[in-house]
């Protein structure tokens, strides 16, 4: 059945050019608009995703994409940088957020997330194994 085929995740966005822009400039991934007008990215070690335009986009409430950092403190300062801003939530312990937003569970897990210029929720988690 589907336990060979190959998968890859989709998004929507607002606004095709800025998230190409946002994408390639700004998270330094490979981004290649296909002849359908759909942006393919790809991410070391993983497979692609896609993002396609949507007139009536709206973010998603939820995580759409995951990247896992060796080095989370890092990546949160080159990405404010940038100018990316973290998301600061202010759950309950474990899930509360620093003033960075990062999320330290324990030594072994930290996440952290911030939105994309449409809208939707990117995290960066460090799993110490």
């Amino acid at each position: 059945m589907l336990n060979n085929a190959y998968t890859f995740n989709g998004f929507s966005t607002n606004d095709l050019r800025v998230s190409k822009d946002f994408y390639k400039n700004t998270l330094g991934l490979e981004v290649v608009e296909n002849e359908m007008g759909i942006l393919e990215i790809k991410a070391a070690g993983s497979n692609k995703f896609i993002i396609y335009p949507k007139e009536n986009h709206q973010p998603a409430s939820f995580t759409v994409l995951n990247f896992e950092v060796r080095d989370i403190e890092k990546e949160v300062d080159d990405l404010i940088r940038k100018g990316i801003v973290f998301e600061e939530y202010q759950y309950p312990e474990p899930m509360k957020t620093d003033q960075k937003g990062i999320c330290r569970r324990d030594e072994r897990f930290a996440i952290a997330w911030f939105k994309d210029p449409a809208g939707n929720i990117i995290s960066l988690i460090q799993e110490n194994k």
